[in-house]
């Protein structure tokens, strides 16, 4: 685990805490009752219930300390900016070549996903929006070539 200081929005922070409120009470008592329920079927060598739940068992607890370690070293951003982009700000861009637009959240990188339009700051697109202001272009490397935005509004 990092002791690195993950940038993160309270709205982020607080789908970590509500997960990992989750994965300790419920999950975990699911999983004690699969073992328990394993270990009536007797001899533990040939017992795949009984592996399979231990293994489980495994995966929980250590996304349970991955999750702990994210929240106990989250930097929640405060104070976003409507003038300048940061994390935490909502930008609507467009695209310079087809004239699309589009609208993303900037985030922490263990909060982005791209199926819901927030990006991590440390992404190609989103650290080359960091610092801008509405009306600048910013043009970035993405894998299909290089890409030339406006920035048409910040939220």
């Amino acid at each position: 685990m990092t002791n690195t200081k993950l940038v993160v929005t309270q709205e982020g922070l607080d789908k970590l805490k509500k997960e990992l409120e989750h994965l300790e009470t419920v999950e975990r008592r699911s999983v004690a009752e699969k073992i328990a329920e394993a270990l009536k079927f007797g001899d533990l060598r040939e017992n795949s219930e009984y592996h399979d739940a231990k293994d489980e068992q495994a995966a929980l607890e250590s996304r349970i300390l991955e999750l702990s370690s994210k929240i106990k070293n989250a930097e929640v951003v405060s104070n976003v900016s409507k003038d300048q982009i940061s994390v935490g700000s909502v930008v609507e861009i467009e695209d310079l070549a087809t004239k699309e637009k589009h609208n993303y959240s900037i985030v922490g990188s263990m909060e982005a996903n791209v199926f819901e339009n927030l990006i991590s700051n440390e992404s190609p697109l989103g650290s080359s929006l960091i610092g801008k202001k509405k009306g600048d272009t910013v043009k970035f490397n993405a894998p299909g070539g290089e890409m030339e935005y406006k920035i048409t509004k910040i939220s």
